[in-house]
């Protein structure tokens, strides 16, 4: 078994739209086909702060993480913010997620970042089961205001 870590690529565009599916699915939202085809094009846009990290196994995309960097207020650095992970299932429980997040982590550090955020479902017990082992919750709540 050999994982690979790297940026998406244009021709990972097939692999990454059926786990886009299985994501959304498994959050179990509808996403507009020109937002998930704006996304697409965002992530290699030299002006876009969205960037993709792809995880490989044995020449098969098995998993992505969508994050941004930015600004923030409580410190001088940018800040990396995971928006999306997800795997396919049939990878599961093979360290992939471990792997994305540790890569992550490594940029963050190379990237000067002054951290790596993310929030997840309180209900996500097998994602926050791995989320446990890199800190603990902050104990924030999220509000969300659509307009």
């Amino acid at each position: 078994m050999t994982i690979e870590i790297r940026d998406a690529r244009p021709e990972d565009e097939q692999d990454w739209r059926r786990l886009w599916a299985g994501y959304t699915a498994f959050y179990q939202v509808e996403i507009a086909a020109d937002i998930t085809d704006a996304t697409w094009e965002r992530i290699f846009d030299p002006a876009s702060a969205l960037f993709m990290r792809v995880a490989v196994l044995d020449g098969t995309m098995v998993g992505f993480a969508l994050c941004l960097s930015h600004e923030a207020t409580w410190v001088k650095q940018p800040v990396c913010y995971l928006e999306d992970l997800y795997l396919d299932a049939a990878a599961r429980g093979r360290g992939i997620g471990r792997a994305l997040l540790d890569d992550l982590v490594t940029l963050t550090k190379a990237r000067g970042w002054a951290r790596l955020y993310w929030h997840t479902h309180e209900n996500n017990r097998t994602a926050r089961k791995l989320y446990d082992q890199y800190g603990t919750s902050d104990a924030h709540v999220r509000y969300r205001l659509s307009v």
